[in-house]
């Protein structure tokens, strides 16, 4: 008979567990957080009846939290009772740097993250940021049964941050908290935090004060180095490429080898921001360096006479058409301009009718047009008809019957592919399709788009600069699919020019949504649809709420925001956002 079952205590607890392993439905008074707690064992495929130790934790070679720890644990060791407790220490990804003592099931012990053991004290306190206690059958795993634990989180005096926990294990210890272990587990934190605080340099003291000073508002991109110590913050780790960040790297080891005396780093060509550097110094020496970052303006390409607006462009699909365009232009006959909606088909064929005079006739306003004008009829004026796939079938059967009889007439047609055309339109089609062009979409020349920026946006207002764009912006935008093609990204472009009420280049949070989230999600993996289901599992349970069911699945409330665009999973909301 185990020590579980002579807990009266914990009996309704050991009996939920088992209900939850076998797929029963669980009793009432199951506190939420603990069978969030089991679901996520169950998500991350934690076995409850791991017989044998872990596979081993890769350990960080040099672990200056163990460096401070040891000293400190090995002379509190003497304080357990050897042969029924453990005293263990983590990292902050809960692998086992160092233990002692000997509790039931400690042998498996080589990683307490929740992914690989399921619930445990050490993962609690690490999630919650305060001491945490487990007893029992609120462990998923069999070999803990008889375990009861407590542990403290590591902090960093500096930040804040978590650096890993001080865990003491013991035997079973129903209805006995807190933690007998407890006082023990708060004074191993307190001394090893303060070994740490001990050890702290004073330059990488000084180097973090310098950051920390320079990245005031999170919004602000700084990196700070010292030829070992790198401190990146988020806006900085979304400008900067790598080799922006390599560039810093050999500045700041050559300023501390003493072997440069220039503040002035040399980016890559292509790091799209511009660097601020600033020495961090400390009793009259280089230690290290701050740089702030700024986007780097993209500036408009120079206008110079040419083709209209929608028609700018360099990529190779654009310019094959501009020059089968030409090509039909110039010998005599009618042609087709095909393409998707936006594309520039009109404004390619008023370009290449530019100084003619053409008739133009748009079915799109009135499907019923009578298209055959005297002029045209007569060979004076080129008729550009526009929307052919509008045209009412009267119109069609007379230009069916017009180039029957003139196959060299003057006529410039654009049709837009959609629906099944008739057999009238089809008969038409098919005469023009030897002499057709077909546009590209937008999609299939995003490098376009930097051009077509600067013709798209309508003229400044004297005295202010044309609209420029950040690099982020620019690849926001190349990877839009833009459904609407040209004629969308000009509608974004005048709407943002004509609601801007700041100076300097579009940044990528002023794109619409759409533009700025990037496109839709492909298809999702096993275990992708796996997690979007424990995701909207959890948001379900806690009533929609996502900052309660982020916090039950163990993950920031941005990583849910994140993964539920990722996911497309806002349809499947329930209740107020919080």
């Amino acid at each position: 008979m185990t020590t579980a079952e002579h807990s009266p205590a914990l009996a309704p607890l050991r009996q939920a567990r088992e209900r939850f392993l076998t797929g029963r439905p669980l009793p009432d008074g199951v506190p939420d957080d603990l069978v969030d707690a089991w679901r996520r064992a169950r998500f991350f495929g934690v076995r409850p009846d791991l017989d044998g130790p872990l596979r081993e934790s890769a350990q960080p070679v040099n672990s200056p939290l163990l460096e401070a720890a040891r000293p400190v644990l090995t002379r509190l060791a003497p304080a357990l009772d050897a042969g029924r407790s453990a005293l263990v220490l983590t990292d902050e990804r809960l692998r086992v740097l160092w233990s002692t003592g000997s509790a039931p099931g400690d042998d498996t012990c080589a990683d307490l993250s929740e992914r690989e053991v399921g619930h445990n004290s050490a993962a609690l306190a690490l999630r919650t940021g305060r001491r945490a206690e487990v007893h029992g059958p609120e462990h998923f795993l069999d070999v803990w049964q008889d375990v009861s634990a407590v542990s403290v989180p590591l902090l960093s005096s500096d930040t804040g941050q978590a650096l890993g926990t001080v865990t003491v294990a013991c035997g079973l210890c129903a209805g006995c908290r807190p933690h007998p272990g407890a006082a023990l587990a708060e004074a191993a934190a307190a001394a090893v935090e303060a070994e740490l605080r001990a050890r702290a340099r004073t330059p990488e003291r000084a180097l973090l004060d310098a950051y920390e000073r320079a990245a005031r508002g999170r919004e602000r991109a700084v990196v700070a180095l010292d030829g070992r110590n790198r401190l990146v913050s988020e806006a900085a780790a979304r400008l900067a490429s790598p080799q922006v960040l390599e560039a810093l790297e050999r500045g700041a080891g050559e300023w501390g080898s003493g072997t440069g005396e220039s503040y002035d780093i040399a980016l890559p060509e292509d790091a799209g921001c511009n660097v601020e550097i600033t020495s961090v110094r400390h009793e009259g020496r280089v230690l290290g360096l701050v740089a702030v970052l700024e986007p780097r303006p993209v500036e408009p390409t120079p206008a110079t006479p040419g083709p209209a607006s929608g028609l700018a462009g360099g990529s190779l699909p654009w310019r094959h058409a501009l020059a089968r365009a030409t090509e039909l232009f110039g010998t005599p006959g009618p042609m087709l301009v095909t393409g998707e909606r936006g594309t520039g088909k009109a404004a390619l064929a008023l370009e290449l009718l530019d100084g003619t005079r053409p008739l133009v006739v748009d079915a799109a306003e009135s499907p019923e047009l009578g298209v055959t004008h005297d002029e045209w009829l007569s060979g004076r004026r080129t008729l550009l008809l526009r929307h052919a796939e509008r045209l009412a079938q009267p119109d069609v059967a007379a230009l069916n019957s017009v180039l029957d009889e003139r196959p060299d007439a003057p006529l410039v047609v654009t049709y837009t592919p959609g629906t099944e055309p008739g057999p009238c339109l089809q008969r038409l089609l098919d005469t023009l399709a030897a002499r057709s062009v077909t546009l590209p979409t937008l999609r299939e020349r995003p490098e376009d788009i930097r051009e077509l920026l600067p013709a798209l946006a309508p003229a400044p207002v004297p005295g202010t600069p044309p609209l420029t764009w950040t690099l982020d912006a620019l690849r926001a935008l190349e990877r839009h699919p833009w459904p609407g093609n040209v004629t969308e990204l000009a509608h974004v472009v005048r709407a943002l020019a004509s609601r801007r009420r700041v100076t300097g280049p579009v940044r990528r949070g002023e794109l619409p949504d759409p533009v700025r989230e990037g496109p839709a999600g492909r298809t999702l993996s096993p275990m992708e649809r796996a997690e979007r289901a424990a995701i909207l599992e959890a948001l379900r349970r806690h009533g929609g709420n996502k900052a309660r069911a982020a916090a039950a699945l163990g993950i920031a409330r941005a990583t849910l925001y994140r993964k539920l665009r990722e996911y497309q999973g806002r349809d499947a909301l329930i209740g107020p956002s919080p």
